[in-house]
């Protein structure tokens, strides 16, 4: 299904709607300030195993999920006051940190190193639907196994038919992907540099 939310101010009966669907164990596909994005509930263990089939992945390379706030981050990672003062500066924004992750998180969305990959992207639909549903959701772009970006909701819709639940359509999303920072260290490290600047780490 593909629904049309207005990614400046979402509705709020609209984006229930995919809440619903969220916490019933669906799979949508949302935008954000990088690419579309294929999502879930990072409760719900079998919703997970739905996104590594579609996606094709490994097991062992979790996905990274996305919070709606600093302060929401926190509950999920271990954040230095480093990281924190870093993140604040940076966030909302299109970067994906590298942190210890909490307890909170489910043992399949933490690497052996036992750390995740936390967004908050600058997008106004993200953050309504991890605010609402109350949990963060699994990240990863809405890409073909070849590696194909499909940047059109639609694309995606016919690419992925029933397989995802809801494609939320928010309008075009820039095609980049986010800059990946590990914070787990004393000094930060820029795992890949994408749409976010990552001057001041050099």
């Amino acid at each position: 299904m593909l629904i049309h939310i207005n990614p400046e101010n979402p509705q709020q009966r609209l984006v229930n709607q995919v809440v619903d669907v969220l916490r019933d164990g669906g799979v949508i596909a949302y935008p954000t300030d990088t690419y579309y994005g294929i999502g879930c509930d990072i409760m719900n263990k079998k919703a997970i195993q739905r996104v590594y089939q579609l996606k094709n992945r490994d097991k062992k390379k979790p996905f990274s999920f996305i919070c709606s706030d600093l302060k929401n981050i926190s509950d999920y990672a271990k954040v230095t006051n480093y990281a924190y003062k870093t993140m604040k500066r940076l966030l909302p924004g299109p970067y994906t940190f590298i942190l210890d992750g909490s307890k909170q998180v489910p043992k399949m969305m933490l690497t052996n190193r036992k750390t995740a990959g936390i967004r908050v992207p600058d997008h106004a639909i993200c953050q309504a639907l991890v605010k609402t549903l109350g949990n963060p959701i699994l990240s990863t772009s809405a890409t073909a196994p070849d590696g194909t970006v499909f940047g059109d909701p639609s694309f995606i819709q016919d690419h992925f038919g029933n397989r995802i639940d809801i494609v939320i359509d928010g309008g075009p999303a820039p095609g980049d992907p986010s800059s990946v920072i590990d914070l787990t260290g004393d000094i930060p490290e820029v795992i890949r540099e994408g749409r976010g600047d990552v001057g001041i780490f050099e």
